[in-house]
């Protein structure tokens, strides 16, 4: 495993960490708290077991239990001593200046630990960090940090890159978490906040670098074509993390890895891959891949599930993966899958199309690539929602004796 140096502080993280916001579920997805603790606990243990030393969570993942995973499955026996464990206070919970606190003492009865590592200000924008500095966050911050109950303080960011400046500028942080990808360059924070924060000498955590999974697995084919006409042979996922990799500036990248396989794969990667390693033809093949992926995505979800879960029972991240597959993989599998998923098999027997919308709003609100949700849902209906989908999934409840629409 390589491992790169934190700018502030002695400690050595490994360049792949393992993000527990996508862990192997008993059913359900990223949203679902039915953790499968015993494959989740045997798959991460295994990973530090082959060098990982950096854990990434947060108070919503898997709503509200990947924490409490950790604490009680993953952590004890000595595991806690191997690992640096990173979470993050849920700002857009945060209303009244004491919550800070109680929430982070929640946590750390959750996680069964006295400290925690790395803790992050979750999910911040220029408004967030107006609202939590009149809250009181840089006080808190520095009190929890004074105690010893934090070693390093950061925040991970889903914002405009001047509100990214600003806040790096306001806090004498020691790392920040980015969404960062070979789509996402210049999104959000992108590459130059990246470098700002470098020259303020803070370290960089990574997320969503497989783009919630849209880079690997079923690619379009036209990506296909490009990586197999490349010199050397990897696979999407191989390609991917080397170019980030390939970033000095970057100090960890997460990955939500479910399978053995990924997490081997993952490992190699990450012991091979240098800064500055990848050279000009390696990175003309990136430079098409990445234009080639600009033209076809229809809509920016990463399937992070933070729109979740909507009032009206629309699984919000589902109905974008099909958007998506619809334009780069083939109208009639996106179609079925779409038919299924919304229109079939739902938790409650019941069809829920993205057309249920009571138009609340919510999820925009709380959606970090900003997507205009309800605006979106009108591609999906024109799409994936005609009136002869909508009337084979009636056939397919009724079958199946489950019940009508709403």
């Amino acid at each position: 495993m390589q491992y790169r140096q934190m700018p502030k502080g002695t400690d050595k993280l490994s360049a792949l960490g393992f993000g527990c916001m996508r862990l192997p579920t008993r059913f359900g997805g990223p949203s679902s708290t039915a953790i499968d603790k015993e494959k989740a606990a045997k798959l991460i243990r295994g990973a530090i077991d082959q060098g990982i030393n950096y854990l990434d969570t947060a108070w919503p993942y898997h709503m509200g239990a990947s924490e409490s995973f950790l604490g009680s499955s993953v952590l004890p026996d000595g595991y806690r001593e191997k690992v640096f464990v990173a979470t993050k206070l849920p700002c857009f919970m945060i209303r009244k200046a004491e919550a800070m606190q109680s929430t982070f003492d929640k946590q750390l009865a959750k996680l069964n630990v006295d400290y925690i590592d790395y803790y992050l200000a979750h999910s911040l924008d220029g408004a967030t960090w107006a609202a939590m500095k009149e809250l009181g966050i840089i006080p808190f911050m520095d009190k929890i940090k004074a105690e010893g109950k934090v070693r390093h303080m950061g925040f991970s960011f889903h914002g405009k890159k001047e509100d990214f400046v600003a806040i790096v500028d306001a806090y004498p942080w020691d790392f920040v978490q980015v969404q960062f990808n070979i789509i996402d360059e210049h999104f959000q924070a992108g590459i130059e906040g990246i470098e700002y924060a470098a020259k303020k000498g803070m370290g960089v955590i990574v997320m969503e670098p497989m783009r919630g999974g849209t880079l690997v697995g079923k690619i379009p084919a036209e990506v296909r074509r490009i990586y197999d006409a490349a010199d050397i042979r990897r696979s999407a996922a191989d390609w991917a993390f080397r170019w980030i990799y390939n970033n000095p500036n970057v100090t960890v990248v997460l990955s939500g890895m479910n399978t053995k396989e990924q997490v081997d794969e993952n490992i190699r990667v990450a012991s091979e891959a240098m800064p500055n390693g990848m050279s000009d033809k390696e990175l003309s093949v990136i430079n098409a891949v990445k234009d080639t992926y600009h033209r076809l995505l229809t809509v920016g979800c990463t399937g992070c599930a933070y729109c979740m879960p909507c009032p009206a029972g629309i699984d919000i991240p589902a109905a974008f993966k099909s958007l998506n597959d619809y334009h780069m993989f083939g109208k009639a599998g996106a179609r079925f899958n779409h038919l299924r998923f919304a229109g079939v098999s739902t938790a409650d027997g019941r069809a829920h199309w993205t057309s249920s919308c009571i138009n609340c709003g919510k999820c925009e609100k709380k959606c970090p690539q900003g997507i205009l949700v309800r605006e979106t849902f009108k591609k999906v209906q024109k799409d994936l929602e005609t009136p002869a989908i909508k009337a084979v999934a009636g056939i397919g409840r009724a079958l199946m004796g489950k019940k009508k629409d709403k």
